[in-house]
């Protein structure tokens, strides 16, 4: 049986949204209405200043969009599964890289997950 990019991308969005928690991913609350300063070494140079609101959507959507991937992989017919699970290992290392932003979710179910010890 044949499928349609269309239809593997309704899959898909299918699969993920299952995947997601329901509604928007929160940011704990003591970071609401917080801001982020990023400070130079040269202190001649202006320091940068942004929300963490805009930074914690930035990062909820890298998540997001990693999960695409997973998916996307996992649903792919020419990949065999030893490359699937070679790129899925890669997908592991970089959610454990990004354990450092849990600090930002309110709720432990929205924290990136590396891989598990034994």
């Amino acid at each position: 049986m044949e499928i349609t990019r269309e239809e593997l991308k309704s899959i898909l969005r299918e699969l993920i949204q299952e995947d997601l928690p329901v509604g928007h991913t929160p940011l704990g609350d003591r970071w609401v209405g917080g801001r982020m300063i990023l400070v130079p070494k040269d202190h001649t140079m202006q320091e940068k200043e942004i929300p963490i609101e805009i930074f914690f959507h930035k990062i909820v959507m890298l998540r997001d969009r990693l999960r695409v991937m997973e998916q996307t992989i996992n649903a792919h017919k020419k990949l065999d599964d030893e490359d699937k699970l070679q790129l899925q290992q890669y997908i592991t290392k970089i959610y454990g890289t990004l354990t450092t932003f849990n600090v930002l979710f309110k709720d432990k179910a929205h924290h990136f997950v590396g891989q598990k010890t034994k």
